[in-house]
């Protein structure tokens, strides 16, 4: 072995980077379709009634809202540490 396996092909690190996004997107609708069905969905049934569909619509409004917020958040800490810690090696 020549050490050259320890460094990845930058190829393969942007198809595991697009698969995992991919990954994490199918999981939010998931998570997001479970959460609207059970607080929006009554009685199955052929046809979503006006009243069914607009509890769709708001629900994933705000569930995209919401995880929009979280992940600001969490940009803005880790943001904020960053700086911290570059304060701390000064």
């Amino acid at each position: 072995m020549d050490g050259q396996g320890a460094t990845a092909d930058p190829q393969l690190q942007h198809f595991i980077e697009i698969e995992s996004q991919k990954q994490r997107f199918q999981q939010l609708v998931h998570q997001m379709t479970e959460v609207c069905w059970e607080k929006c969905m009554d009685k199955p049934g052929p046809k979503l009634d006006s009243r069914t569909e607009m509890c769709f619509v708001n629900c994933v409004e705000r569930f995209i809202d919401t995880s929009q917020f979280i992940l600001n958040r969490l940009e803005q800490t880790q943001r904020s540490r960053g700086s911290f810690s570059e304060n701390m090696s000064d």
